[in-house]
């Protein structure tokens, strides 16, 4: 190890800085030059006797009020702040604000209207199916559902309600029925809701509503199997 190498090392060699497996070997290298080399020797022991000397210096403890002169220091030298710059800080804070907690805000916010207004469309929709504002003539409701019509009943057989249940039908809901149609406007079952029951008035029922026509019910314009359609029968007499 040349002479330049060890004198930068004499600091650390002093200290007992030289650590490590590495830095062990090192300091054996050290050691075996300071052996050989009288000038390095004397640069140690120069090293020494500085050490000596600056752990005789007495320590000067810092003034109690030094924090405090060091920040009145600082705020002295900074620059009194104008009215444009203070206006300056308050639009940058305005900046801020807006970014941080008010746009994330608007997205959602948004998108809650949107949805809202979507859902209120759909459900005043199916509320009030047929219903058209402005309509024209010849005009094709677009509503999404649109319920099941009667177009017109079938009048076979012409003698439909028997006369043992002329009474029932003179109440004042007479007869009523669910028919339920299909897609191509036909009727595919019913059930009686009120009134008269028996095997042949079914059998009349089965006759004259197997000849109605129906229009089917729809959705989103398209013929749909299953809608219902509620008729009311009652008899009328005529007295002379």
């Amino acid at each position: 190890m040349k002479c330049t190498t060890v004198r930068t090392k004499l600091a650390g060699y002093l200290d007992d800085a030289l650590t490590g497996a590495a830095r062990v070997e090192e300091r054996i290298q050290v050691r075996e030059h300071l052996d050989d080399c009288s000038v390095c020797r004397a640069e140690l022991q120069r090293f020494r006797r500085l050490s000596v000397m600056l752990s005789r210096v007495p320590k000067n403890d810092p003034p109690a009020d030094l924090a405090v002169r060091i920040k009145v220091a600082v705020a002295q030298a900074q620059p009194t702040p104008t009215w444009a710059t203070r206006l300056q800080k308050i639009r940058d804070r305005a900046d801020i604000l807006l970014d941080n907690v008010f746009r994330p805000l608007t997205v959602p916010a948004t998108g809650g209207f949107l949805s809202a207004a979507l859902i209120f469309v759909l459900v005043f929709q199916m509320i009030a199916p047929g219903i058209t504002v402005g309509a024209v003539e010849n005009d094709v409701p677009i509503n999404l559902m649109h319920p099941a019509e009667l177009i017109s009943l079938s009048d076979y057989p012409q003698a439909w309600a028997p006369e043992k249940h002329d009474t029932e039908l003179s109440l004042p809901h007479g007869l009523l029925l669910d028919v339920t149609v299909d897609a191509q406007g036909h009727m595919v079952d019913y059930q009686i809701l009120s009134g008269p029951d028996s095997v042949d008035l079914r059998h009349q029922l089965d006759q004259m509503l197997l000849f109605s026509r129906f229009s089917p019910m729809l959705s989103f314009g398209r013929p749909t199997s299953g809608g219902h359609v509620v008729l009311s029968f009652s008899a009328v007499r005529v007295r002379g």
